[in-house]
């Protein structure tokens, strides 16, 4: 019987209308990651993205509608915790996060003794270029959440993240819908959870298109600031009880 020295992992990847690229994301986690489970949450796509991401080898928690992409994260952290999982992964559907990285989010928290690993496009430079306003925005969001958390956060709208049970309880009762990515770093830091950052590599694209267009990097960065410092005026979030005796 073959040990594994990895701890139960789930990866978790929701994904609309994702058909060009999912069965290539879900392939190249299985190589790259062969010990984790991975769950594509399918949020209502109207294409093939359930079909193909269940024949590439994924577990498919398929959605009734869209109901968008924090509803669908929080969709796979409830299934991670339900069914006992270390550690949850969560990657994008669109194939720019590599899963040669996936180790390296695992060695992180368990190294840096993190609850949450944050995968950074900026702490290193490793050939990502995004827009002029997008990474505008992204240095004014950073910027704000830095100040908020009290530590440097790189890239506040990385969908690239590793969490260890006890965020996983958190972001199974608590994680944001709006803004997802920004929000639950502030939401996490309330709790009382170590975060931590490394840098990712990012590539291009392999298929559909970004929600966030460059014409509407302002409009969110506005909506963003507003969400997230309306959030601070309520109650921090309670850590769920630990029912299981697990750290």
């Amino acid at each position: 019987m073959t040990h594994n020295p990895h701890p139960r992992t789930l990866v978790i990847i929701p994904a609309y209308n994702e058909a060009d690229s999912i069965a290539g994301v879900v392939t190249s986690i299985r190589q790259h990651a062969p010990w984790a489970d991975v769950a594509v949450i399918n949020d209502g796509s109207t294409d093939a993205t359930g079909a193909l991401a269940q024949a590439a080898g994924a577990v498919v928690l398929h959605l009734p509608h869209n109901v968008g992409i924090g509803a669908s994260v929080q969709t796979g952290y409830i299934y991670a915790e339900r069914a006992g999982y270390d550690v949850v992964v969560r990657s994008d559907g669109d194939g720019q996060h590599t899963p040669a990285d996936i180790e390296r989010l695992l060695c992180a928290l368990d190294e840096r003794r993190a609850d949450v690993v944050i995968g950074s496009r900026y702490l290193e430079r490793r050939g990502y270029n995004g827009s002029a306003a997008r990474r505008a925005g992204s240095l004014l969001l950073a910027g704000l959440i830095s100040a908020i958390v009290g530590q440097r956060i790189t890239d506040p709208t990385s969908g690239f993240t590793a969490a260890n049970r006890r965020a996983i309880r958190l972001c199974a009762r608590a994680y944001p819908h709006d803004y997802p990515e920004p929000e639950a770093i502030v939401t996490l830091h309330r709790a009382g959870l170590r975060l931590v950052e490394i840098p990712v590599t990012m590539r291009p694209r392999q298929g559909g298109r970004s929600s966030i267009t460059s014409l509407r990097s302002a409009y969110y960065m506005a909506k963003v600031t507003l969400a997230i410092l309306i959030g601070l005026l309520r109650a921090a979030p309670a850590e769920p009880p630990n029912n299981e005796g697990q750290p």
